[in-house]
């Protein structure tokens, strides 16, 4: 008994575990633009079972994590950083990657709201860079 309830626990703790790092890995997703006459126009940044991965036009690449905001670009040999705004929400990228160098733009929707991945829509969303919550 005392066997199950310990394989119970551990059970429970490696996927509490493996929650927190998806819900802190999925701010960085979204589709980031860059300005024209760049080597690519956009990249999104998706999840996926191993982690952060980046499609291109130039192709599809695992992101492995170095520090707060930056990750190693595998396939490429590249460095990507994300950039915050004022308000700790992700809103950019910085790439150095195959000998490129690249600034881009988080993707905003239409109608310039974009909801926070973390929190559930309808009780918060981002407007002009400020956290609006209800």
């Amino acid at each position: 008994m005392k066997k199950i309830m310990l394989f119970v626990f551990i059970s429970l703790f490696v996927s509490a575990l493996n929650a927190q790092t998806d819900s802190t890995l999925k701010q960085y997703t979204g589709r980031f633009l860059f300005p024209e006459g760049s080597i690519v126009a956009d990249v999104t940044v998706v999840m996926e079972a191993e982690g952060l991965s980046m499609i291109s036009s130039a192709g599809t690449s695992l992101l492995t994590k170095l520090g707060k905001d930056s990750f190693t670009i595998v396939e490429f040999s590249g460095l990507a950083v994300f950039k915050r705004s004022e308000a700790k929400v992700i809103n950019g990228i910085f790439i150095d990657a195959a000998g490129y160098v690249m600034d881009g733009v988080k993707e905003v929707p239409a109608n310039g709201i974009s909801f926070l991945p973390f929190i559930k829509p309808e009780f918060a969303f981002i407007e002009n860079e400020r956290i609006i919550k209800f």
